[in-house]
């Protein structure tokens, strides 16, 4: 009976480590692919005009959230197509591009970062009514974001993570 109730409990105490383990695991790891995104309309001459939501436990946390995502869908996603507006193609073609970049990008997209300087935020004020929703662990936002998006291509360009396109085959 000794022998058995050991066994059990040194079955629990390493299922329980596995499971920690694979828990820690997800939590560092960062999908960008959780989120909407469409396009409204081009803007000014270099610019578009977007739709995109955020997740957040906090309203402030997902209003962050949907202004990274508006410029990582330019970068990395591109923008659907809608009536007023042709899709646009990723910025970066290379589907790898992040992997060889991280340190470029967690800096780029760190709380504060330069991402800030290629949005113009055109909601004023925390959204309301549809575009702020309760959810399970916290709020989902939508937010009308205007990129600017030759800028952020020229940006991209002079750091070397996308190639110009005068510089050849």
């Amino acid at each position: 009976m000794k022998r058995f109730l050991f066994t059990l409990l040194v079955t629990c105490f390493l299922f329980s480590n596995c499971y920690a383990t694979n828990k820690d695991r997800r939590k560092s790891f960062k999908s960008w692919d959780n989120y909407e995104i469409t396009t409204e309309k081009v803007g000014q001459d270099g610019t578009k005009f977007v739709k995109v939501w955020g997740f957040g436990k906090s309203v402030d946390k997902a209003i962050m959230n949907a202004k990274k995502n508006a410029v990582h869908a330019c970068i990395f996603r591109g923008l659907p197509g809608a009536s007023t507006a042709n899709p646009t193609p990723p910025l970066v073609k290379d589907p790898d591009c992040l992997e060889k970049n991280i340190d470029y990008f967690e800096k780029f997209f760190e709380a504060g970062g330069a991402y800030l300087g290629y949005i113009n935020l055109t909601t004023d004020g925390v959204p309301a009514g549809q575009d702020r929703r309760k959810v399970k662990g916290g709020y989902k936002v939508a937010l009308y974001i205007q990129v600017m998006y030759d800028n952020l291509k020229v940006k991209l360009e002079n750091d070397g993570i996308i190639r110009k396109l005068n510089s050849g085959f």
